[in-house]
This record gives structure tokens, sequence and C-alpha cells, in this order.
């Protein structure tokens, strides 16, 4: 959240901000104007109380010296004023709960160093790796939803049986290898010195707030017990839709020390979004799902460390996809890519290369999206009552907030599938991996079970 007096000493920053990032739904004159009013409004309720407390102190005086008909316009005179004052209070009051709410939907000013452009076409690409010395691979690359069938070790067909669409089933080496992942990540980050958390799942609607999920983005969110797109509660319950949720406001209304940062957390946890506006786009395999799985990494630190420390948690999250191996490449967000509540974020995106894409590089396959590396400055930590103390005399600041996913284990994993298959439909185990695999260097698949299997030939 901006800071109200952010807003009313630098509107035009704001609305610069708001222009770069393609708002156009946000009125920016109409947010001061109430602002103006509200600022006034206080000062006329603290002229009305100096009044009253004046008035009132005069009331026993007057009736000490006799003056019994002063006495008595004195008290009219303060019955007034207190009707008047509670007039003010209460407008005062409707125009804050206003503020409060049309400031929830302003997004983070973005830093100075990011690139100003519309969508994400005008993202600048910063660096690619691992491309200088790329293993060999067949000569058709089976894409990962087609390997992994036929291999048996996802199974799209039965989680949409039994839970819908975006929801699928690993087996056998599939499940082995997302759990593989999972843990090989957390060991990663752990050497980082990341103190690892395992948070709960469903989180509460301030929560959702504190870190801008909401409002902004309930259609895209799963709400425990009702539709998300209804009026809810402060203590409704929500699906985590990132480990970034529960583990940011852990700290939420605390004041945390000087020598307590930077505070690196980790977490491991199942992850669920709608993804209400990307219908269609992914109509087959892992990519972009309704449940998938991910390592969360979290910071907090002291303002003036925190862009030193994105360049360091950027590393951190790469540090997995160097492991293992995979090709890759970094992006610096524009503005209109930028998420709600960031003010720069780098993106990690990985090379697959079974599915072509026209935004792909030139040797074919895609790019995905494994990491956001982002600093929120003091903007999710004033939503959710972040703080520190600089030293134990002063008075508590705000902090900054950083996270990176460190990384998306499904995608990871489609990844793996499609740049380590061979020639004969087997995926060669990155050797970082094998000990998370029980010492396995090949995924084989398995022999598909149950009636459908014979009759679609995939079984004797």
């Amino acid at each position: 959240m901006l800071h109200r007096r952010y807003l009313r000493e630098h509107p035009e920053e704001v609305r610069e901000s708001l222009a770069n990032r393609g708002y156009d739904d946000v009125d920016l004159d109409q947010i001061v104007a109430v602002d103006e009013e509200w600022r006034e409004l206080k000062a006329k309720g603290d002229d009305l109380r100096h009044e009253r407390n004046q008035v009132s102190s005069e009331i026993g005086q007057l009736k000490a010296e006799g003056k019994d008909e002063e006495a008595e316009e004195a008290i009219a005179r303060s019955q007034e004023l207190k009707e008047d004052l509670q007039a003010v209070e209460e407008r005062a009051d409707e125009l804050e709960s206003k503020l409060e709410e049309a400031l929830l939907e302003i997004p983070n000013v973005p830093h100075e160093s990011v690139p100003v452009g519309a969508d994400e076409s005008d993202n600048e690409e910063l660096r690619r790796v691992g491309f200088d010395d790329l293993r060999e691979l067949p000569a058709e690359v089976t894409p990962h939803y087609e390997l992994g069938e036929e291999l048996d070790i996802i199974d799209e067909a039965r989680g949409a049986k039994t839970t819908g669409a975006g929801f699928y089933f690993l087996k056998g080496e599939g499940a082995m290898l997302e759990h593989a992942l999972v843990q090989f990540m957390l060991d990663v980050h752990r050497e980082q010195e990341y103190v690892d958390l395992f948070p709960p799942i469903p989180v509460k609607t301030t929560s959702m707030v504190g870190t801008g999920q909401l409002p902004k983005f309930a259609e895209d969110a799963y709400r425990i017990g009702g539709s998300e797109t209804e009026e809810y509660e402060d203590d409704d319950l929500w699906l985590c839709p990132t480990a970034e949720v529960p583990v940011t406001n852990m700290y939420a209304d605390d004041i945390l020390l000087k020598e307590d940062l930077p505070l690196k957390h980790q977490a491991y946890t199942p992850n669920f979004r709608r993804e209400a506006g990307e219908h269609g786009t992914e109509t087959r395999g892992i990519v972009r799902v309704h449940q998938f799985n991910k390592v969360e990494l979290v910071n907090f630190v002291e303002p003036e460390e925190s862009y030193d420390r994105l360049e360091a948690l950027l590393e951190e999250a790469t540090e997995v996809l160097e492991r293992l191996g995979l090709p890759y490449r970094i992006l610096d967000l524009c503005t209109g890519d930028l998420t709600f509540a960031s003010a720069k974020t780098y993106d990690v995106e990985v090379w697959a290369p079974g599915t072509e894409s026209d935004e792909g590089p030139d040797r074919g396959g895609r790019w995905l999206e494994v990491s956001s590396a982002s600093n929120f400055e003091d903007f999710q930590a004033r939503r959710a009552g972040l703080r520190y103390r600089p030293e134990r005399h002063e008075s508590a600041e705000y902090l900054h907030t950083l996270n990176a996913s460190g990384t998306a284990v499904g995608r990871v994993m489609v990844a793996i599938l499609e740049y380590y298959q061979n020639e004969d439909g087997t995926v060669d185990i990155p050797e970082a991996l094998q000990p998370y695999m029980g010492g396995r260097e090949l995924i084989e698949g398995h022999e598909p079970v149950g009636e459908s299997a014979v009759g679609a030939g995939k079984k004797d």
C-alpha cells in the first residue's frame, strides 16, 4: 500500500506509474479529493474539540460565579459543539474507510530502473545461461504431456475425473521426481541459510490483503465456503495461492529487531489458483494448472539493503537450475508486466524444447517461467503491518519484503522431461537429483493398468 502522504505529495509520480502499468480504472483525482476533504474534516474536528473543551471548562466557573444564564448558554453551546463534532467525525470516518479501500486498489510504484513497457513483449532479456554446451537432443523432442502419458507417469484424465480440468495425477517415477525436486530445492536453499517453514495452507482474507492478492485478484483465488466474487469478511479463509501469503504475514503487526534482519525463510506448499484470465491458453500438460507445488523464498530486510538482496535472491533461485544443468534466461520485467505489489521483478525462464512457441528461442521450444524474484519495498509491509526497530531506542519503521520461487516444481519437471529425454523415450535423471531418486539414473516408465489400456493397445 502506498502511504497516503506519498500520494498527497507526489500525485504526478503516481499518475505516471498508473499509466506506465496500464491501469486506467483508478480515479486518482477522486482519491486525492477524498484525502483533501478528510484532512479538512480532521482539522475542523480538532478545532471543534478544542472549543468544546474551552466551553466545558467555562461552565463550572460561570456557575461558581452565579452567572446561571451565561452558564446555560455555555451548556447549550457545548451540546451544539458535541453534535457538530459527532457529525464531522462520522463523515471523517466514512471518508477514511473510503480512502483505505481506494489505496488498496493502487499498485506499487515501479523502481526507477524498471523499463517502461506495455506488456511482456517489452521485457528486457538480461542474459541466457547454459546454451553454449547443450546436450544432444532427439531429432524430435516429445512434449512432456505426450511423453508423460507414454511413460504412464502423468495422468491428466484421471485427475480431471476425480477433481476437474487443471488437476492431474503423478504416478511412480513421476511422483518420485516431484518429491525429489522438492527435497533437492529445500536442501539447496538450506545451504543458502534459509530457515524452513511449513505454513498453514488456508489463509485469512487479511493475509491475502496484506500481500496484495486481494481485493484486486479475487477471481483467481479459491475461497473456502463461498464464491470468490461474493462479499467476504476479514476472517474468511482462502486456499494458499503461494507460500508468500502465509510466510509474509506470519510477522504481521510484529516489530522485528535490526539484528533479526535479513530474515530468510523458505517454505514448500501446494498452491491453488483458478487462472481466471487464462482459459484456453494451456489445454494439455502441467504448465498452467489449478494446483501446483513450489518452494518459496521470502526475505525481510532493512530498506537500504533491499536492492542488493534482490540481486542475491535472484542468484539463490537460479542456483537450482544451475545444479540441474537446465538452460534458462533472465528477464527484467517492464512496468506493464509487473505484478500489482512489485516495485521491481526479475523473471527466470527455463528452456523446454518440446513445444514450439513463437516467443521461444531460435533453436525451438519455449520459455517457462519458474521464478519471479521481486522487491516489494515497503508496499506489503504497510498493508500487513511489518515493522522493525533500527535501534532499541528508536521508533519502529516499515521494513522491505522480497520473494522468489525457488522454484516452481511442476515446470522444472516439464523442462527435465523435455530436455533430458532420449531417442528411445526414456529420460535421464540429472546427476544432482539421482541421490533423491534412490540412485536411479533413468526414468523408464510403467506399464499402464486397467482394461482401457488393453483397448488402447498399451497393454497386452
